[in-house]
């Protein structure tokens, strides 16, 4: 069993059998499917079975000679419209089978953002018809099997001012010191000796998330898992039209990245409100957006 597969309301389906079953219902009743011929007697195929509007599962497989479709494996999405990054995307391929990762080397992020592609159909298709695939913008999302909210930090409109200022000129000097500038790499190893200084000093009284308001961490050993702190913009429920269950779509903001988290209301501690904050491990997803 998937182990986001619950994150789009499927909680209920613990073993192999069942989750079988789900999947064969799943693929008579979606209504999106798409094909590209690999071979002479054999298509590659994409069901995509909506359980809710931009939330359900993804089948793949091939499709033989007589148009029977053989189920290779499967995987839970759920998709935004909010643009999260425009910075240049690059896509390689997985080594185990035809899946694809992106990566964006955004500096807000401060690491090498590694996420699941969900259109890799999209790519595909672009690289046999010899498009281009160039990545214009990327919209993420993120799965989570368990989250906990947390209150959110007071802030005056000095404070919250004074913060931006400071973000702009930080991604200033990590993008000239990722192009050489010696003059910006001092600066920013002098800052990150004063931000460990006042940590130290603030840790002793305070809480660690008073003093963290957002965060962004790989988890894990699996690259595209990240463990993220992060403020509720919007929230939105959807309900799975087949279990009936809640899940929780959060337009969290991270690290000044926007993107989408699912989560279902029964994995989810406490109640989620905007302004809030978001804390959990996630399975990074994305679509790209490609130049025409």
């Amino acid at each position: 069993m998937h182990k986001f597969l619950r994150s789009v309301g499927f909680g209920m389906y613990e073993r192999k059998k069942e989750v079988a079953m789900l999947l064969d219902d799943l693929e008579k009743k979606a209504k999106e499917h798409r094909r590209i011929p690999i071979e002479a007697d054999s298509n590659l195929c994409e069901v995509r079975a909506e359980v809710a509007p931009g939330m359900g599962v993804v089948l793949v497989g091939e499709t033989d000679e007589k148009g029977i479709f053989r189920r290779e494996y499967y995987y839970p999405y759920l998709i935004s419209n909010d643009v999260s990054s425009e910075v240049e995307c690059s896509i390689q391929r997985h080594t185990e089978k035809e899946t694809y990762a992106g990566l964006l080397d955004d500096t807000r992020v401060g690491i090498s953002l590694i996420f699941y592609l969900d259109n890799s159909f999209e790519y595909k298709e672009r690289k046999l018809d010899h498009v281009s695939q160039k990545v214009k913008s990327v919209r993420l999302t993120g799965l989570s099997a368990e989250g906990k909210i947390l209150l959110p930090l007071y802030k005056t409109m000095k404070q919250i001012e004074k913060a931006q200022v400071a973000s702009k000129d930080r991604y200033s000097l990590l993008e000239a010191a990722r192009n050489g500038d010696e003059d910006a790499i001092e600066t920013l190893t002098i800052e990150d000796i004063d931000m460990y200084s006042q940590i130290s000093r603030r840790v002793l009284k305070e809480d660690i998330y008073s003093i963290v308001d957002s965060s962004f961490m790989p988890s894990g050993i699996e690259c595209d898992q990240y463990a993220v702190i992060g403020e509720i913009l919007q929230l939105e429920e959807k309900v799975n039209q087949i279990t009936g269950e809640v899940v929780y779509d959060l337009t969290l903001e991270c690290s000044d990245v926007i993107f989408h988290v699912g989560i279902a209301r029964r994995d989810l501690l406490g109640e989620p409100m905007i302004g809030r904050r978001f804390k959990g491990q996630i399975w990074m997803q994305g679509v790209a957006v490609f130049e025409e």
